[in-house]
C-alpha cells in the first residue's frame, strides 16, 4: 500500500473515531444517555461548548474527505502517485489531526483571520 492510500486510510479512520468524541459530549447533556444516543425533537442543547466544537470538527473533516479521497484515487489509478503526492497526503492528514486536536480544545490561534488589518478594516470605513 503507497504513502497516499495509508493517509487516505487514516484520514477515514480519523473521521471514524471523531464522533466518539463529541458523543461524549452528547451523553453528558441534560437527559443523559437516553437522550444523547436517542431520537431527539429538539436540537443539540444544553451541551458542553466542547462537544459542539467536536461535532463541528467532524463536520469538516467529512466535508474534505471526498475531495482528498478523489485526488488520492485519481492518482493511484492514473499511475501518478509519487513523492510529492505522498507528501501532499502526508501533510492533510496530519493537519486534519491538528485541525481537530486545536478546535475542539477552543484555543483560539485560529481566529476568523490571520491578519489584524483585516479584523479592523469594517472600523475604518
Amino acid at each position: 500500500m503507497t504513502t497516499d492510500l495509508r493517509m487516505l486510510v487514516w484520514t477515514a479512520l480519523l473521521a471514524l473515531g471523531l464522533p466518539f468524541i463529541y458523543l461524549a459530549g452528547l451523553t453528558q447533556a441534560p437527559g443523559g444517555a437516553a437522550w444523547g444516543l436517542g431520537n431527539r425533537a429538539e436540537p443539540f442543547a444544553c451541551i458542553p461548548e466542547w462537544a459542539a466544537r467536536a461535532q463541528r470538527a467532524h463536520l469538516n473533516l467529512l466535508q474534505n474527505l471526498a475531495p482528498f479521497a478523489i485526488l488520492v484515487l485519481v492518482a493511484q489509478v492514473s499511475g501518478k502517485a509519487n513523492a510529492t503526492t505522498a507528501l501532499g497526503a502526508t501533510i492533510f492528514f496530519w493537519a486534519r489531526v491538528a485541525h481537530a486536536a486545536v478546535y475542539i480544545a477552543g484555543s483560539g490561534i485560529f481566529g476568523r483571520s490571520f491578519s489584524p488589518w483585516q479584523r479592523s478594516a469594517p472600523c475604518q470605513f
